[in-house]
């Protein structure tokens, strides 16, 4: 059996507490916010320094988030928006990344740089231009301004293209010798292969979309089309009550669905990555 050294144990130890630690920090935001959701006062939530410490625990606040904003409105038009993209974004990253991985056409080097550089552009840098279009096809203040700029992500095929590169091109092989073509080939053994890169492709990409406020907030002017995050904005702001512990309710509303996601989902992440390459 082999001895464990001293300075092994005290090297997991102090790596153990910097994750705890690190843990903590990410944490407290978010157990504050849930924390405020329930209070009944918001002199608890003004103290200093704060604390996770509750009295008059009530859940009106939730009521009254209803109350101020159409809050499931908001919420029904991010399920739309999110879902959509999600499977638009699976659909198109998984066979153009398929299709950079195992295909062979002229320019595909240089196209592929290409979709790789895109990542480096904000999408700051093209909202003007993206408003312009969507308001020369008429499509402005409708939820489809929001999903088509959505519908392509070069982050998502640069994820499942460094994916498929991992997976033995003996399988194809076979199957093009059992008389498979390549679409065949690519729903029928190269997809069943890829789920955890595909879950997670979907995990981040409706994480993103759920959270977008610039989008939403220049294409859309109706209330009643917004999406979550600017109804959050709207609650805090326009519809305001003055009350933190409301807003902390709304946020806490917003934020359940996708933790729950993540919770249940977050090992496909950590496969994906550790199939990939990437480095965290």
């Amino acid at each position: 059996m082999r001895a464990i050294r001293p300075g092994h144990v005290a090297s997991r130890a102090a790596t153990f507490v910097i994750l705890a630690i690190a843990a903590l920090a990410i944490a407290a935001p978010f157990l504050w916010i849930f924390r405020g959701a329930f209070s009944g006062s918001d002199a608890e939530l003004y103290r200093l320094p704060p604390t996770l410490q509750a009295k008059n625990l009530t859940t009106a606040n939730f009521g009254l988030v209803t109350e101020q904003v159409p809050y499931f409105r908001f919420f029904l038009n991010s399920i739309i928006v999110s879902g959509s993209i999600t499977i638009a974004q699976l659909i198109t990253c998984s066979t153009a990344g398929y299709a950079f991985a195992r295909l062979r056409f002229r320019g595909k080097s240089a196209l592929f740089a290409v979709v790789i550089g895109s990542l480096m552009i904000p999408i700051q840098v093209t909202i003007v231009p993206l408003f312009l279009v969507m308001s020369k096809i008429g499509l402005t203040n409708t939820l489809w301004a929001l999903i088509f700029p959505g519908i392509f992500s070069a982050f998502g095929i640069f994820l499942l293209r460094q994916h498929f590169l991992t997976l033995p091109l003996e399988l194809e092989e076979a199957a093009k010798i059992d008389g498979a073509g390549r679409l065949r080939t690519f729903a029928g053994i190269i997809l069943p292969l890829s789920g955890p890169s595909i879950a997670t492709l979907g995990i981040i990409c409706f994480t993103y979309w759920w959270n977008d406020l610039l989008l939403p907030l220049v294409m859309i002017s109706d209330t009643d089309r917004q999406t979550l995050p600017v109804g959050l904005v709207l609650l805090a702001g326009r519809f305001s009550t003055g009350s933190l512990g409301t807003i902390a309710a709304g946020i806490t509303m917003a934020i359940i669905p996708v933790l729950v996601v993540f919770v249940f989902a977050q090992r496909y992440i950590v496969q994906s990555i550790a199939s990939s390459g990437l480095k965290l």
